[in-house]
């Protein structure tokens, strides 16, 4: 099982190639260690995953019926525009440019480990989406792992 943790600053280069960090990269699986999807997150973002990891996510998508309108609805938003890929000989994947564009991903950008996954960001926009008040922080660990 894969485990990512941890955050990067990481270049694209002119062509759009990001180096996966040594940790990430040490991190993959090794049967799929150059199977890796990438998909647009729910914040604006990128989400990278092994393809083991997003298997079990897809079987959870696929299996809402088609016969709800909502249902529908979010499995053409999740589903629209991922992108199989592999690691090239550099241990680089080639972000397309409409995922840049959708991610707001130039020049630098940062690579966060989530456990079963690899966000990447904009660094300006991933400082947005971070809880800064300690407070704030504490009372949402209270609230979703707190035992009873």
């Amino acid at each position: 099982m894969a485990f990512f943790t941890g955050e990067y600053d990481c270049k694209l280069d002119a062509k759009g190639r990001l180096a996966l960090p040594a940790k990430v990269k040490g991190a993959l699986p090794e049967v799929s260690a150059n199977e890796l999807v990438l998909r647009r997150g729910f914040e604006p973002c990128l989400v990278l995953y092994p393809m083991l990891e997003y298997k079990k996510i897809i079987n959870r998508v696929r299996s809402l019926s088609e016969f709800n309108e909502d249902y529908r609805r979010f499995q053409r938003s999740f589903f629209r525009g991922n992108v199989e890929m592999e690691l090239d000989g550099s241990g680089r994947i080639n972000i397309p440019k409409r995922m840049m564009d959708f991610a707001n991903l130039e020049k630098e950008v940062v690579v966060v480990g989530l456990g079963n996954r690899v966000e990447i960001w904009n660094p300006e926009m991933y400082e947005e989406n971070l809880i800064n008040d300690v407070s704030e922080y504490s009372k949402l660990a209270e609230k979703y792992l707190a035992e009873d």
